[in-house]
């Protein structure tokens, strides 16, 4: 054992790293995975938010610009915005399932 600041054998170093290194990397590839996996989940249902509410913006515009009355152009801007975050939301949902069926499929097979 060498005390700390002195100069090691370089066998000791390179044998540690062998032995090590490989641990370590599976280890920051599967955080890195599960990391991208959650945010992936995110980025979509706030994509989900955005169309819905663009969607909400154009029908109201559209119905506005049109003379159809306010009330009308409201409750069908509200029904279309809604209807929109569902859909959004349940695909987003199917997906994430999907992909977690998929990985346990997977490992079953031993891939």
């Amino acid at each position: 054992m060498t005390r700390p600041g002195t100069v090691r054998d370089e066998k000791d170093v390179l044998d540690l790293t062998e032995e090590v290194m490989p641990e370590i990397d599976n280890l920051v590839e599967q955080r890195v995975a599960q990391r991208l996996k959650s945010e992936a989940v995110h980025w979509r249902l706030r994509l989900v938010v955005a169309e819905t509410c663009m969607m909400g913006v154009l029908v109201f515009a559209a119905g506005s610009l049109l003379g159809h009355p306010a009330m009308l152009v409201l409750r069908a801007s509200l029904m279309v915005s809604g209807s929109c975050l569902a859909t959004g939301v349940l695909l987003v949902g199917l997906s994430a399932g999907t992909m977690r069926l998929t990985d346990r499929v997977r490992r079953r097979l031993g891939r």
